[in-house]
């Protein structure tokens, strides 16, 4: 299977490089150059697998069979089995049409265990192939960091640098990063916004000189694409638990960095019939107002109650642009650098138009994310972290216009946002246990400005590159 860039100036790769570089070389994103779309009768014969046994037959059709069919299938099983629920994304029906998919039993409570439990043994597995090392670069907004922590401590071919921006993740985000005490985490907290640490990871992983030292510097970000591949086996669990392929679902996305809803527009590329792909937005809102307007439009970064979406640069919608210019890679590289200098850029109606073939967009404000939070306490006992509230307003809003199940991902347990659980219901969450102990470690961080060579040299500064 081979991968290409978005704007078109860097040859194919397999996925084996794409792993150990997720940008091109020309800064664009990976994209398949095809990518296979399953007939129904193979989809239906999927039905009744276990999550973990899915997995296997849905990812070689995204990654290709680079990495051997057994091998895979042990590191889909080792990643799974650090979650806490049997069914790793269990079901529950909220009323006659909503459905909540819970995404938050794995080991740091948010649906980014999805990925980046299987993406850190996905890179152990090649480096450890290959006899080499790699520097891992990040950016959060809240839940990624944690996810990465927890899927790469420990492993002696990597060495992750996290940058979160300091004081814009909640408390308990926070900790569930710096209270982990590994040699190869490194935690760096930016005085600036996700944007500003978002930026700092693409300019790293852009630099010449840092690879050729460092040898491989790759992202566990979704704009590696072994990451979005992950996200695209849940919608399929979720649409076959509810008749798919003789059903069509609906699907409603808290995202930001439209990653989350990319991996559900992948999913129906592939043949599963979704009908509605909903985006739902919190005050910074830039993805609806594109879908409103047909201009992205980067504005400052507000705070909310739903900090993991507290973003203005979604970097993943360069892979739909690339799709909706049918894969015309100079005219994004034009669009990027637009955006990049101006911080907007506009598409044609008939581009925009396509677009709103593909996804609706909803947003929500504080206010309204609170209502939600009570009324489906109040309705059905349910406690929603702010950010799945977002995504089951956004539901409800739209749901008249929706034939069939709205399936609403919810991103992250109650007990990782409890001020604002209890701000709504007058409700503490139950936390649990592997997640109260992270109130009782001690911190590690360093505070860092938003500089890039600063950062530069922390990790040249790091381990022993001669090694790497």
């Amino acid at each position: 299977m081979q991968f290409e860039s978005t704007r078109g100036n860097s040859d194919a790769k397999g996925f084996d490089d794409v792993l150990l570089s997720a940008l091109a070389d020309d800064g664009g994103l990976f994209v398949p150059t095809e990518l296979p779309r399953l007939r129904t009768d193979a989809i239906r014969a999927l039905r009744g697998l276990s999550y973990t046994e899915l997995a296997g037959r849905l990812l070689p059709h995204l990654i290709g069979t680079h990495v051997e069919p057994r091998a895979l299938q042990d590191m889909i099983d080792d990643a799974y089995s650090t979650f806490h629920h049997p069914a790793v994304a269990p079901m529950k029906q909220l009323n006659d049409q909503i459905w909540l998919m819970e995404m938050f039993h794995g080991p740091t409570l948010a649906f980014k265990d999805f990925a980046l439990q299987l993406l850190g043994r996905l890179l152990d597995h090649e480096l450890l192939q290959r006899g080499e090392k790699a520097v891992i670069v990040g950016a959060t907004s809240g839940d990624t960091g944690p996810a990465a922590i927890e899927a790469c401590r420990d492993r002696d071919a990597i060495d992750l640098f996290m940058l979160h921006p300091k004081g814009w993740v909640s408390n308990v985000q926070r900790r569930q990063m710096t209270s982990v005490d590994a040699p190869n985490i490194h935690n760096l907290a930016v005085t600036g916004t996700f944007d500003d640490c978002q930026a700092l990871v693409k300019q790293l992983l852009n630099d010449p000189s840092l690879a050729q030292q460092r040898r491989h510097v790759t992202a566990v970000n979704s704009i590696n694409w072994a990451r979005v591949a992950a996200q695209v086996v849940y919608y399929f669990y979720a649409a076959l638990a509810l008749g798919a392929p003789d059903r069509a679902v609906n699907f409603a996305v808290p995202t930001g960095n439209f990653g989350n809803v990319y991996a559900g527009h992948l999913a129906r590329r592939m043949g599963l019939p979704i009908d509605r792909l909903i985006i739902a937005s919190n005050r910074n809102d830039i993805l609806t107002r594109f879908f409103e307007t047909g201009t992205m439009e980067a504005r400052a970064v507000e705070p909310s109650l739903s900090p993991s979406m507290n973003i203005q640069i979604s970097s993943n919608f360069e892979r739909l642009l690339f799709e909706l210019y049918d894969r015309d890679g100079i005219a994004i590289g034009a669009l990027m650098e637009t955006f990049r200098t101006s911080g907007t850029f506009s598409v044609t109606p008939d581009v925009i138009a396509r677009a709103r073939t593909l996804f609706s967009a909803q947003r929500l404000s504080d206010e309204e994310t609170l209502a939600v939070m009570l009324r489906f306490f109040e309705e059905c006992g349910e406690l929603l972290d702010p950010h799945t509230a977002i995504g089951v307003g956004a539901a409800a809003s739209i749901g008249a216009a929706c034939d069939g199940p709205i399936i609403v991902l919810g991103t992250a347990h109650p007990a990782k946002f409890p001020d604002a659980v209890a701000q709504a219901t007058g409700q503490e969450p139950n936390v649990p246990d592997h997640l109260a102990v992270v109130f009782e470690l001690p911190e590690k961080a360093e505070d860092i400005a938003p500089c890039g060579d600063m950062i530069r040299a922390l990790i040249l500064n790091s381990g022993n590159p001669e090694a790497a």
